[in-house]
């Protein structure tokens, strides 16, 4: 008799039979393969979900600040207005401020609220007829040009547009300290 006859008479006697064979293998093969499967299934959106608010653009909002009619020529009124986040499951709103300006020839320009040396906000000094940072003393005109002080750009122009006689701003926050606006 040979060992895999007397090991297999073992297994027998003992009360097991080990049947090894292609059905068996077959078997084994599935009961790894099918939880496998399963898993990438369920990981896949899961993954999808999770990783899906980094992979979204924020969306950039129109928001009404007020009526074109009201608006002084050459004379610059910080308008304020409500802008709402949605963050996931969670919507903020939060109050922004907006330096607007309307031209001689009814172009409008609205400044972000922000100096564009280091972020502080600024003012409109009337007498003067001019913008004025307190921070590090940067002065601009009503066109945004510097005049004045350490800023290394203009004033940072929002994008805006007219509907049915009502002035919309997109708001955007900017870069500090740079020669040229980089959007952040």
């Amino acid at each position: 008799m040979t060992a895999s006859q007397h090991s297999q008479e073992t297994t027998e006697a003992e009360g097991t039979n080990v049947s090894t064979g292609p059905r068996r293998t077959f078997f084994i093969w599935m009961i790894r393969v099918i939880p496998t499967l399963m898993g990438f299934t369920l990981l896949i959106p899961l993954l999808g979900y999770v990783s899906s608010p980094a992979l979204r653009r924020r969306v950039d909002v129109w928001s009404p600040i007020g009526k074109v009619a009201d608006l002084p020529t050459r004379e610059p009124q910080e308008l304020e207005y409500a802008s709402t986040v949605k963050d996931g499951w969670r919507t903020t709103s939060a109050k922004k401020a907006v330096w607007v300006v309307k031209q001689g020839d009814g172009a409008i320009t609205v400044f972000s609220p922000l100096c564009p040396h280091l972020g502080c906000g600024y003012r409109w000094d009337a007498p003067a007829k001019q913008f004025q940072c307190p921070c590090h003393g940067s002065v601009f005109d009503v066109t945004g040009k510097v005049l004045a002080g350490p800023a290394p750009r203009p004033l940072d122009v929002l994008p805006t547009k007219v509907e049915d006689g009502q002035l919309l701003v997109m708001y955007k926050d900017f870069k500090s300290g740079l020669d040229h606006a980089v959007e952040l």
